[in-house]
């Protein structure tokens, strides 16, 4: 008779148990993947399944009144109302007074501006006298630097290292463009005979610097966007255009963004093009009726909003195209859009007593549900404005 080896049978036994354990786990562990791939399946493709995730689950809805609010000054003055960075600031008798996501008043800075022009970009915000000679540059709560202009300040621009540029009128010439860099070093100007300048960008290595010209002057409206050197510009400005694209006589330039790589994207009344490696290329048509607003300001994306009609009902298509890629993602809205902010990585699509913040890859950050009519939005890095008559709501996105 053979004899059993207790210790073998023991260890043999441990190990059929260790096994059989090991099987139950890795099955629930499978069980689980399979349960979240069907769950985001149906979130992705079911709309009425992830408008219910969102509001329920993810507390995506923000309703009125449940967010820090900005009491706004007396209507009798005019308010200027701005976001940028994490900020959002209320110009009111030449005082910015600025506040915080959780609505705390950080600082107030006398600026000598009372109806302000301005631009945002990173951390920075330039702000200037509408048709004024004001002009200044703000990072955070600081006034980094300020200068007085001769003529009169129709825009102003900045990218996101602080380079400035700014429109001029009131000269002998139709526009002359003067542009800064971050320490508020004047670095050249370009002066504009015939054509008025609709838009400038200042591209994000500080090399290049576009302008959307408009020429009123013939039978019809001729538009171009030249590109100039920034470091020939500042030796010979009369010698430093590298690229001019002329577009074709139906063509309004209305807007301009700089995307990395010396990406630039050029809306038109109809259309929005790129031009990369001196070639134009048209990537997306808006000139169909249906669509309501399109815009630019986004990182290496761009966005449309086309409104359909089904009967008494009626919603909406953002459209967000990629530029790289040119991959459109679509999110749809029930309801019609009034208005459409866009920043780096969210757009804010407002239908009157709803706000709808979809980021780039068209996923639903936040949903805002208001009572009233809501009069505007605002958009910084990373906070939202709800501007009522009487008050400002914000948002932390």
């Amino acid at each position: 008779m053979q004899l059993i080896n207790f210790n073998q049978y023991k260890k043999t036994k441990s190990k059929g148990k260790l096994n059989k354990k090991k099987v139950i786990t890795i099955s629930i562990i499978i069980l689980i993947i399979i349960v979240i791939a069907i769950l985001s399946c149906i979130y992705m493709f079911n709309k009425t399944f992830r408008n219910n995730v969102d509001r329920y689950i993810f507390r995506k809805n923000i309703l009125e009144n449940n967010g820090p609010i900005i009491e706004l000054p007396s209507q009798i003055d005019k308010n200027n109302i701005l976001a940028y960075d994490n900020y959002i600031g209320i110009l009111n008798k030449s005082i910015l007074t600025i506040y915080s996501s959780n609505g705390k008043k950080e600082k107030e800075l006398e600026l000598e501006i009372s109806n302000c022009v301005y631009d945002t970009s990173n951390r920075f915000l330039v702000i200037a006298e509408k048709e004024g000679k004001k002009l200044e540059l703000i990072s955070g709560t600081e006034i980094l630097w300020k200068t007085d202009i001769d003529g009169n300040i129709e825009n102003v621009f900045v990218n996101k290292n602080g380079y400035v540029s700014i429109i001029i009128t009131g000269t002998s010439y139709k526009n002359v463009i003067i542009t800064y860099n971050d320490d508020g070093k004047e670095l050249f100007r370009i002066f504009l005979d015939k054509k008025s300048a609709m838009d400038v960008e200042i591209s994000n290595d500080n090399k290049y610097i576009a302008i959307g010209e408009v020429d009123t002057s013939g039978s019809f409206v001729q538009s171009d966007v030249k590109i100039i050197s920034i470091e020939k510009a500042q030796t010979d400005p009369n010698n430093s255009t590298v690229y001019i694209y002329p577009a074709e006589s139906k063509e309004i330039i209305t807007e301009l963004k700089y995307q990395d790589g010396d990406k630039l994207v050029c809306m038109y009344n109809d259309s929005i093009h790129i031009i990369e490696n001196n070639s134009d290329k048209k990537i997306i048509d808006v000139s169909d009726t249906k669509n309501t607003f399109a815009d630019i300001n986004l990182k290496n994306n761009a966005v449309r909003i086309t409104e359909n009609s089904s009967g008494l009902f009626a919603n909406i298509d953002v459209e967000i195209t990629n530029i790289t890629n040119n991959k459109t993602t679509t999110y749809n809205i029930d309801g019609v859009a009034t208005g459409l902010k866009t920043t780096e990585n969210i757009m804010a699509v407002n239908l009157g007593a709803e706000v709808y913040f979809i980021n780039t890859n068209g996923w639903l950050v936040k949903e805002y549900e208001s009572s009233t009519e809501i009069n505007d939005v605002i958009l910084g890095q990373s906070i939202a404005g709800i501007i009522y008559s009487d008050r400002i709501e914000i948002i932390d996105l």
